[in-house]
């Protein structure tokens, strides 16, 4: 039996149908600008630089959406009081050697953040690994992580300038305040 497209009854099956999918297609709308705007609010930059590296809006709020689950799958803790102290004084120790030695303390500085990630529960399986978890706990941190980590490893022949290893020096000095301070919730860090 041929539809009869003149029908009241099918009229209002289509109509209902059409109001359907476009409440459907409403929502999941919402939910993603929803989505977007967090992962944009809690990433910062770190959001922008994964949009340019995927190509798309879409395929970089996937890699921060499994960023965020593998990070939460891992024991990040805390640092007890004698860790804490032990990485402070270690980096007043660093931070002396600069101005005798400033690459090899840009370099010690590289080398005690990797220990503080492993400390706090980080994996350190390599830069880029490592940046992506922290960027899901810290990411205002990872602009200055990635500029110093950059003239950490440069090579002898594109050697980097005092000004940019003074540059790096103070980025790590930034990123291993924030890595040691105590994390309170709903409050602000306290460090001891």
């Amino acid at each position: 039996m041929p539809l009869n497209f003149s029908s009241p009854t099918l009229i209002s099956i289509l109509i209902v149908a059409v109001c359907v999918i476009a409440v459907c297609v409403a929502v999941y709308l919402v939910q993603r600008k929803r989505n977007t705007v967090k992962l944009r609010k809690h990433f910062g930059s770190e959001y922008d630089r994964a949009v340019e590296e995927h190509g798309s809006q879409r395929k970089a709020e996937a890699g921060l959406a499994a960023r965020e689950s593998r990070v939460e799958k891992l024991k990040i803790r805390e640092l007890g009081a004698s860790q804490r102290e032990r990485f402070v004084s270690d980096w007043h120790t660093v931070e002396a050697r600069f101005l005798d030695h400033p690459k090899g303390a840009v370099t010690e500085a590289d080398e005690l953040v990797n220990a503080l990630l492993l400390a706090r529960g980080y994996p350190v399986a390599g830069f880029e690994q490592s940046a992506e978890d922290v960027s899901v706990n810290y990411p205002r941190m990872m602009e200055y992580y990635r500029s110093a980590h950059g003239v950490a490893v440069r090579p002898g022949k594109a050697e980097a300038s005092t000004e940019e290893l003074r540059s790096a020096m103070i980025n790590y000095r930034t990123l291993v305040d924030e890595l040691v301070q105590v994390q309170v919730a709903d409050g602000p860090r306290v460090t001891s």
